[in-house]
């Protein structure tokens, strides 16, 4: 089933006919217990979500000692440590909590070699080494089935470029880009794209050294930053309008949510991300149904072009005349008190230890 085809019960439908029924939230917390709200509000009408009675019927995995003995891998030696070791940490417990013979690795402290010892993987490594293809290349190599996407969607999901010429190519919007050196013409790059600018690493997650650029001056010291990321660097017109991600799990969009930083002339930033609690998130997203189906259907197709499986998210903007434009994907998703996946779930009908059940099982 696709967007494009019949959908499945969105929780919000009723509520989301535009902007003055949006509720804000302003916190993580306080979006999954909106969430939740909605869910409960659903059972005690004999409206359960159908998300939920899905997850239990059509699962492929109804007693834990199906799974044998599973590596949670998190953790690493990216500059996304940090935010793995949060992920993996929930994941690890939530699997736990169910029975699951679920174990810690970290490759940073632990032979690779060793995860022939176990009978599957759920990955929550981000950033390099685990979302770029190589540690889907050494599993696949050693016949150890894993979530998520194979080598070739992690591999060009970690490349920022490469995924929108591929988005291009396949004639999805995308937000222009151009790809910076040190000896780039800054002036060429403003005529090009326009000022604001946003300056990426090309192969990091988690806006690890991203700096928005309002005048040609800052052009440098910005490049400078990123470059510090490795040597691909890429410079993005800046989409003036609202920015919103979507989940994506078995092929399905999740219920859309709009992002808003307490400073929304900046951008959702790692502070933002994590370690903030003033980023506003809004469920419903504000979007016209019409509108939620559209994007969550550009998503989905940006999702397949990438040869992404299992699960993932498409971060997305609307500009001020109300199209939409890609950003980028994320192949291993955070899994953190202020991620994104568990709200969607949460929005959808759908627990923490449940999602994380569910996505082991695509593993079977």
């Amino acid at each position: 089933m696709t967007i494009n085809d019949n959908q499945h019960t969105n929780p919000f439908n009723s509520v989301n006919d535009g902007a003055d029924n949006e509720t804000l939230i302003t916190n993580p917390e306080s979006a999954l217990a909106a969430a939740a709200q909605v869910e409960k509000d659903g059972i005690e009408n004999n409206q359960p979500s159908q998300a939920l009675s899905l997850s239990v019927a059509t699962s492929k995995v109804k007693d834990a000692s199906e799974f044998g003995k599973v590596a949670v891998i998190y953790g690493g030696s990216s500059n996304e440590r940090s935010v793995s070791l949060d992920s993996g940490a929930a994941v690890l417990q939530a699997l736990q909590n169910q029975g699951v013979d679920a174990t810690h690795f970290d490759p940073k402290h632990q032979d690779i070699t060793e995860l022939r010892e176990y009978d599957r993987v759920f990955n929550v490594l981000h950033g390099r080494g685990g979302e770029d293809g190589l540690l889907q290349g050494v599993l696949q190599w050693f016949d150890i089935p894993q979530t998520g996407s194979g080598i070739l969607a992690s591999a060009l999901g970690m490349d920022k470029v490469r995924t929108k010429q591929l988005w291009q190519g396949c004639g999805l919007s995308t937000a222009p880009f151009s790809l910076l050196t040190a000896d780039t013409d800054w002036q060429q790059v403003v005529n090009m794209l326009g000022l604001p600018l946003i300056i990426k690493p090309v192969h990091e997650g988690s806006s690890i050294g991203m700096t928005k650029v309002n005048n040609l001056d800052e052009l440098p010291a910005a490049y400078a930053t990123a470059v510090q990321c490795g040597d691909a660097v890429m410079a993005e017109r800046w989409i003036t309008g609202r920015e919103f991600t979507i989940v994506v799990i078995d092929d399905e969009a999740y219920p859309v949510i709009r992002l808003e930083p307490a400073d929304i002339t900046n951008f959702y930033d790692f502070e933002a991300k994590y370690n903030r609690n003033d980023t506003s998130y809004y469920i419903p997203c504000g979007l016209s149904d019409a509108d939620e189906k559209h994007l969550q259907a550009l998503s989905l197709a940006a999702f397949r072009a990438v040869d992404a499986k299992g699960w993932g998210r498409i971060d997305a903007m609307q500009d001020e005349a109300g199209s939409f434009w890609l950003l980028e994907i994320n192949t291993v998703p955070g899994m953190t008190s202020h991620s994104l996946v568990p709200m969607a779930a949460k929005a959808y009908g759908m627990d923490f230890d449940t999602l994380c059940w569910h996505i082991l099982a695509q593993t079977l």
